[in-house]
């Protein structure tokens, strides 16, 4: 049995909190919200997961030194805008070589950082790794048969990670590219967001297959750019996570694009969602290692066109329809 602090007490943190109990282990929660807590601690429900029981077994506080000293894991699921301040928070409760397993997607709009990256800044002293994947909370809380990907420096820690998290219901792979691993969860919600736009236009499955097929062709040339293993794309973490984010109803940032595709602005759709869309924080900093690295990335461009520049999302389409005729992968040639 582990002793696992849970910082944050959203639908995922909570999700992982129910999985990790009904595997066996001491899970703590913390929210700094009394009313969350108290709520938590009363219904052992939580508001955006109606379907989900909480086991007696888990407990809630507000107090962060709590939930953080003497855990053998601390699990990192704050939005990814909040990661960085969460973090410095925890740094006096921190030991070294602390496991923290961030479950956070997005990278940071004025660094360029990874999540990990993040708190491996914050928190030098503790062993930054991610957990991702095609995983929505409203299922993993329920016991939906789901499979993930634990990203870690060193193998051990990433065989500890997954003999914790694994179950019959829950199946945990691991790899070493931590950096291909962050760089899709947070490019495939800026896909996921265009993905919501085409049904919001009224488009059809050939729309959304052409996006998602053309959208992990941009996470992959990006994400090789930047050093990340290009097979990582084709992964759990890439092909599994995007496929699940541009077509599932769970997926807040599809919701989002919807509503955008619609005619509402991103502040709008977000306040309708009532939830953090990552995908709007992550736009931005695609579009600046897209300029970064010399990647062409032209659905990542179009988003944020309709972000943050008022661009019509149907005129963005046919932007993308109508560029330059080119060949579909570069890397094959004719014999004759």
């Amino acid at each position: 049995m582990a002793k696992i602090g849970i910082v944050g007490t959203g639908t995922w943190g909570t999700a992982l909190g129910i999985h990790l109990s009904n595997n066996g282990h001491e899970v703590e929660l913390w929210s700094k919200f009394p009313d969350e807590i108290e709520s938590l601690s009363k219904n052992h429900t939580h508001i955006n997961l109606p379907e989900a029981v909480i086991p007696d077994g888990v407990a809630f506080t507000t107090d962060l030194k709590k939930v953080c000293m003497d855990k053998d894991i601390i699990v990192m699921a704050v939005p990814s805008i909040f990661t960085r301040q969460t973090a410095c928070q925890m740094k006096p409760y921190i030991r070294v070589n602390q496991i923290v397993v961030c479950v956070a997607k997005g990278i940071e709009e004025d660094t360029l950082k990874t999540q990990t990256d993040i708190i491996e800044e914050e928190l030098p002293m503790a062993e930054a790794t991610v957990l991702s994947g095609p995983s929505h909370a409203e299922e993993v809380s329920r016991g939906i048969p789901t499979a993930v990907v634990v990203g870690a420096r060193n193998k051990k820690t990433a065989e500890y990670i997954q003999n914790v998290f694994m179950s019959t219901r829950f199946r945990v792979y691991i790899s070493p590219d931590i950096l291909g691993i962050e760089v899709g969860g947070a490019l495939k919600n800026v896909i996921a967001l265009s993905a919501g736009m085409v049904d919001g236009l009224g488009y059809g499955d050939n729309s959304l297959a052409a996006l998602i097929t053309r959208g992990i062709t941009e996470m992959g040339r990006l994400g090789t750019a930047m050093g990340c293993d290009l097979i990582t794309f084709y992964g759990l973490t890439g092909l599994g996570d995007l496929i699940v984010t541009c077509q599932s109803k769970h997926s807040r940032n599809r919701r989002a694009g919807v509503l955008i595709g619609k005619g509402y602005n991103y502040e709008q759709a977000m306040e309708e969602v009532k939830m953090v869309v990552e995908g709007v924080y992550s736009a931005k900093a695609g579009k600046q290692l897209a300029m970064k690295y010399n990647v062409e990335m032209p659905i990542v461009e179009e988003v944020n066109q309709i972000l943050f520049n008022n661009k019509a999302p149907k005129d963005a389409v046919n932007d993308l329809l109508c560029r330059d005729k080119t060949v579909e992968h570069p890397m094959l040639s004719w014999d004759k």
